[in-house]
């Protein structure tokens, strides 16, 4: 019987906190449904408050309480990890308010929104630029800002994953070798590449080691009068992948690669 009554008091609770918000919906007064909105967004009901804040956008357009509004309803669509929305609402604060009390958050998020919505590396990067280029403007505004920190370290994430997204290509080509054309030279230009863009990415080992491999694969397909100067170029590079990655996992590898070079060079 407790439990029973437990219930009953629970959908009693329901039906009163739903016929309030309906009351609300129906209600004429901007100010009440602002300040319900604001209540419903400190109690996480996010969809509520976003719907009570649309409704009263309207009317407070052009008066102080209208950059309240947008700042909101931006946070709103925050809640409910619509990330898509939310930039979309924080870019408007940022046109409408450049200078705003919410400003800094503004642009902070219009980076982290787009940074939560950054997709897997091997699909098209165009919104991980885009967030990478919001983070840029970010700390090159506030760059004392409590948020500065947490835009590098994502922007340093961010980074890495169109790194990753080069590496992937490279791997690819590699892969094909000499299928159809000279694959293994497209692979050590896309790692090189992305050594140059991106010289501070976490896959930075691979791709040098990627392109020691494409040029050893150069040197043993090439003609014999090219092979000479290819060995050289592929020493070289041996030198510098040891130099910088001497506890590399791909020395033993390496150094069977640069007993066959010597072979060529006569060393």
């Amino acid at each position: 019987m407790r439990k029973f009554g437990y219930i009953v008091l629970l959908f009693s609770v329901f039906l009163t906190s739903c016929g309030e918000y309906q009351k609300l919906l129906k209600s004429r007064d901007p100010e009440v449904k602002y300040q319900a909105a604001l209540q419903y967004f400190n109690n996480k009901q996010y969809v509520k408050a976003q719907t009570l804040l649309d409704d009263v956008t309207a009317y407070y357009k052009g008066t102080e309480r209208s950059e309240d509004v947008l700042a909101y309803l931006a946070r709103c669509y925050m809640g409910q990890k619509a990330y898509e929305s939310a930039s979309d609402y924080y870019q408007a604060y940022i046109r409408n308010y450049p200078k705003g009390k919410y400003a800094t958050e503004a642009y902070f998020q219009v980076g982290h929104c787009q940074y939560l919505d950054s997709p897997d590396a091997r699909l098209d990067q165009t919104i991980t630029k885009n967030a990478i280029t919001a983070f840029q403007r970010f700390v090159e505004l506030y760059p004392e800002s409590p948020y500065a920190e947490q835009a590098y370290t994502e922007m340093s994430e961010l980074y890495d994953k169109l790194a990753l997204k080069e590496l992937k290509s490279a791997q690819l080509y590699y892969n094909l070798g000499s299928y159809l054309g000279n694959n293994y030279l497209s692979c050590e230009i896309v790692a090189k590449n992305a050594l140059k863009d991106y010289p501070s990415n976490i896959y930075r080992e691979e791709f040098s080691w990627l392109i020691l491999q494409a040029k050893y694969q150069q040197m043993i397909n090439s003609f014999e009068e090219k092979k000479l100067d290819r060995a050289r170029e592929t020493q070289d590079e041996y030198y510098n992948f040891i130099t910088e990655y001497p506890e590399s996992k791909h020395r033993k590898e390496a150094e069977k690669m640069v007993q066959q070079i010597k072979k060529i060079t006569k060393e």
